[in-house]
């Protein structure tokens, strides 16, 4: 039995809140503990648990719920705000970042249509043209 802990983080264009998580969480079948936070909600439990939840919570919006590793369990004494003395949490700013970007991967991803022609990319030009351009230029 090995246990995990998972940040499920939602996208700010997305219509689903934490607590939406949270309450779907808490009324689902599987024994995890959950912690709301203001980017999504802190799930910790046995690492195949956590994966059957993480499907469920995927499902809701594919392209607006995020997942993303957390080292220590909420409460934590390690990591807790509580324990040393306020403050954000190690990590706090480092999500803060991410989540701002997660509104353009998720247009991105669920963006539907053609996918746009890559450009080919121009050739350098070749040594011989440059010198002969170079001699035109001199004439």
């Amino acid at each position: 039995m090995m246990l995990v802990t998972k940040y499920v983080i939602t996208s700010s264009e997305s219509n689903i809140l934490p607590s939406d998580i949270a309450m779907k969480i808490y009324g689902s079948k599987y024994e995890v503990n959950v912690k709301e936070t203001c980017f999504g909600v802190v799930i910790n439990g046995e690492e195949e648990v956590i994966n059957a939840l993480i499907k469920e919570i995927r499902a809701l919006d594919p392209a607006g719920i995020f997942i993303k590793d957390r080292g220590f369990p909420p409460g934590d004494p390690r990591r807790c705000r509580g324990r040393r003395g306020g403050g954000a949490r190690p990590g706090f700013y480092m999500i803060e970042s991410e989540s701002k970007m997660l509104p353009m991967i998720s247009r991105a991803l669920a963006w539907e249509g053609d996918i746009p022609a890559i450009p080919e990319k121009k050739k350098p030009l070749p040594i011989k043209r440059l010198e002969e351009i170079v001699k035109e230029g001199l004439s």
